[in-house]
């Protein structure tokens, strides 16, 4: 055996030490931010949904529930392992975060592999801005979006190492792995999913056409196909056999998308944004001056398409000294997404040109429409400013395709980036101006409830939820069916209640009921107390009729015990 040569060595020592770097410190960044906000509405229905599934309730058969199942799943898994005990979830987060990060620094070094000898710094500086921008960054809980997101990058990295430069040196095995992968996210979060999926099969088949074409083997599309049809085959076999297909596909598609699937013109709102009116077409300038060879090797050339390129990013940095307003600063940041996703689109449309086939195909050239479908995916949600926290790691890898097109300013641009997305995201982050839709005033208070602990947020919310949970166990009995509106306290999983209500939060998104209805559910459960929470910490009421449906309720509860925060109701005897 032939001892390696020090330098590769050398370079995988700094590899194995620069990924568990990132790792730590994204997965050190969430579990800080973890540590000093709880959104107690969206924790409440991860939390109180797994338990009630632990137990046995199934949803979409018995159960109104428009979320897809794997992130309740993964926490049903943790709830079996370690109880009820809120932190583990915590940790699982965390280490979701570093992983996702580690896999977008390693999917950055294949994607910039034409940099040469600047493809680790670039990696790594680009890598370096999901610490403050990953996936559990700027919101730190449990939630399917993240999960999805950690899903599609582990799906991408495996068609990258697959698909990614024509070689065949991956087994069939890696390659049915792959097909396999692309299918996951769909069960994460559908909106993000269903179009990654598609875009992942298109990009698949465009390859096959193209190496059949050159008449190259087609094996390892084939067995990515066959990877991906295997395992929808087996998640839909697993769910017809248990909560019923046609169920699934009700709550999950046709629910899901008449509660929250919005208008064309919400869609294309995102790229109403007065900057692109400028920072485009400098962009393009500036990758025109750098399209010939000759002009890429002058100095003047090149400093002005660096200017025109990094001037985005540069007022970026500039606008935090100028704006005061939380809310503008990160309206700011925020406003580089449509900016970078036209140029992502152009990338995409040009990496058609019948050119690019000459060679041998690339699944990164096609890799731009995947993530433009993922993210276009994730905005049909919530849109521009609710749906980014958990996105950054594919728009830094757009950022890296896009860097490969301009290799003579790449290094240098990558540092401007890198330096805004460092300080203005990390602004961002840590004021929590995402989490703007729950008041954030107040002392940080802890939870003392053994199953909370480790639960914090600022303001009296956690004191005044576990007064509730103390009055529970002492004048509610066990067996008795609770009915709590809006439902935006973790009060199940504190308790170790059963859920004798179908819905847990009602909120317009997940409450399939008209008050009327609710009321007939009521009766018919005969659910014996009412608990109104009076002081939300959602700063604004959620999106539903509740003033009406508390009159509905009242004809058959009384009030029976006013506590800090809630009201709490008896059903009349």
């Amino acid at each position: 055996m032939h001892a390696a040569p020090a330098s590769a060595v050398v370079a995988r020592l700094r590899g194995i030490l620069t990924g568990a770097a990132l790792f730590l410190a994204a997965a050190a960044f969430t579990l800080w931010q973890s540590a000093r906000v709880a959104v107690l509405w969206d924790l409440s229905y991860l939390l109180d949904s797994a338990w009630r599934f632990s137990l046995g309730q199934l949803p979409y058969r018995d159960l109104p529930f428009a979320h897809a199942p794997l992130t309740f799943l993964l926490h049903v898994a943790i709830i079996r392992l370690f109880g009820r005990i809120y932190y583990p979830h915590i940790v699982c987060a965390a280490l979701e975060a570093g992983t996702a990060t580690l896999l977008t620094w390693r999917i950055l070094l294949r994607l910039l592999a034409p940099l040469a000898e600047r493809t680790w710094r670039i990696a790594t500086l680009l890598a370096s801005a999901l610490v403050p921008l990953g996936i559990y960054s700027i919101y730190p809980h449990p939630i399917y979006d993240s999960d999805c997101i950690l899903a599609a990058l582990i799906a991408l990295y495996l068609a990258q190492y697959t698909q990614g430069d024509g070689v065949e040196r991956s087994s069939t095995a890696l390659n049915l792995l792959a097909g396999a992968a692309s299918v996951v996210p769909l069960f994460f979060k559908q909106n993000i999913g269903l179009p990654f999926l598609v875009a992942m099969l298109l990009a698949v088949a465009a390859l096959a056409v193209a190496r059949r074409t050159q008449r190259a083997s087609v094996i390892p599309q084939l067995c990515f196909f066959a990877g991906a049809f295997v395992s929808l085959l087996a998640a839909a076999l697993i769910l017809h056999t248990t909560v019923g297909l046609g169920n699934y596909r009700y709550w999950t598609l046709t629910f899901a998308a008449s509660r929250r699937l919005p208008g064309l013109g919400a869609i294309l709102s995102i790229y109403n944004q007065p900057s692109l009116l400028w920072s485009v077409p400098a962009a393009f300038v500036g990758a025109f001056l750098l399209r010939h060879e000759a002009t890429r090797r002058k100095f003047w050339p090149c400093a002005a398409a660096f200017a025109l390129l990094a001037a985005p990013f540069l007022w970026t940095i500039v606008a935090l000294a100028l704006i005061t307003d939380p809310d503008d600063r990160a309206g700011q940041l925020l406003s580089l997404w449509p900016h970078l996703l036209v140029l992502a689109g152009v990338l995409a449309l040009a990496n058609l040109r019948p050119s690019l086939w000459k060679t041998a195909p690339s699944f990164n050239a096609l890799l731009p429409f995947v993530l433009l479908a993922a993210i276009c995916g994730t905005f049909l949600s919530q849109q521009l400013w609710g749906s980014t926290y958990a996105l950054w790691p594919l728009l830094i890898l757009l950022i890296g395709l896009l860097l490969v097109e301009v290799p003579a300013i790449a290094q240098p641009l990558a540092l401007i980036v890198t330096a805004t997305f460092l300080l203005c995201g990390g602004l961002y982050a840590a004021s929590l101006e995402r989490l703007d839709y729950i008041h954030l005033d107040g002392p940080e208070t802890h939870a003392t409830l053994p199953p909370l602990r480790g639960l914090t947020t600022p303001g009296p919310w956690i004191p005044q939820f576990e007064e509730l949970v103390r009055f529970a166990n002492t004048e509610i009995p066990v067996n008795d069916g609770i009915l709590l509106l809006p439902g935006e306290d973790p009060f199940y999983f504190a308790t170790g209640r059963t859920p004798q209500f179908p819905v847990l939060l009602f909120d317009l998104a997940t409450d399939p009921y008209t008050p009327q209805q609710t009321l007939d559910q009521e009766r018919a459960r005969n659910i014996r107390w009412l608990i109104v929470k009076r002081n939300l910490q959602l700063t604004a009421p959620p999106e539903y009729e509740t003033s009406e449906l508390l009159r509905l309720l009242q004809q058959d509860f009384v009030p029976y015990r006013t506590l800090t925060g809630y009201d709490i109701y008896r059903r009349r005897d």
